[in-house]
C-alpha cells in the first residue's frame, strides 16, 4: 500500500492526510490567492473530500464568494495563520483544494498542469510551459457590476 500524503500548517497545530495522488495541480495568480497566501500566487491541488482527513486542530474558516459567484471556505490555522486548505466549494462539490506548500513532502506531487488568473500575474514572474488562462479555465466569471452587487472577489473557485 502506498504511503499516505501528509501535511500541516507552519506551527503543526493543523495536520492532515490523504491517500490518492492528485491529478489536478495548478498555480493561481488571482488576487485572493495572492492576498491570502502573501505570495505572488497560490499553488494548490485537488483531492476528493472523502479522501482528505484532518488529523489535528480546528481550522478557522474564511467564507468567500469567488469571481464566478461560487462560494467556498478558505481554512487557516488559528494559531500561526497558515492557509492550509479550501473546502465547501460550491463550484467543485466533493473536492478539497490543498495548498501545495503545506505538504510534508511536496516533491511527491506532480507539477502544475495549468496556470489560472494569469491576468493578475506580477510582471517579473515567468509562465510555466503549461496551458495559461487569464481567468477560470471554463470562463465562468461574474461581470464587475455583478461582483460588486454580490460582494464577490477577484478570486478563483
Amino acid at each position: 500500500m502506498p504511503e499516505k500524503f501528509t501535511g500541516r500548517c507552519e506551527c503543526g497545530a493543523l495536520t492532515y492526510e490523504f491517500s490518492n495522488a492528485p491529478d489536478f495541480v495548478a498555480n493561481c495568480y488571482c488576487k485572493d490567492c495572492q492576498r491570502s497566501s502573501g505570495a505572488v500566487m497560490g499553488s494548490y491541488f485537488s483531492v476528493a473530500a472523502a479522501d482528505f482527513r484532518l488529523l489535528s486542530g480546528d481550522p478557522r474558516p474564511y467564507p468567500y464568494v469567488a469571481a464566478s459567484g461560487n462560494t467556498l471556505e478558505r481554512n487557516f490555522c488559528p494559531d500561526c495563520g497558515s492557509r492550509v486548505f479550501t473546502d465547501k466549494l460550491s463550484g467543485f462539490p466533493g473536492q478539497v483544494f490543498v495548498m501545495l506548500g503545506s505538504l510534508d513532502d511536496p516533491e511527491r506531487i506532480k507539477a502544475p498542469i495549468m496556470e489560472i488568473f494569469t491576468r493578475f500575474r506580477i510582471s517579473w514572474t515567468r509562465a510555466l510551459d503549461v496551458p495559461q488562462f487569464p481567468g477560470r479555465p471554463d470562463g465562468q466569471e461574474l461581470s464587475p457590476s455583478e461582483r460588486e452587487q454580490t460582494g464577490a472577489g477577484e478570486g478563483c473557485g
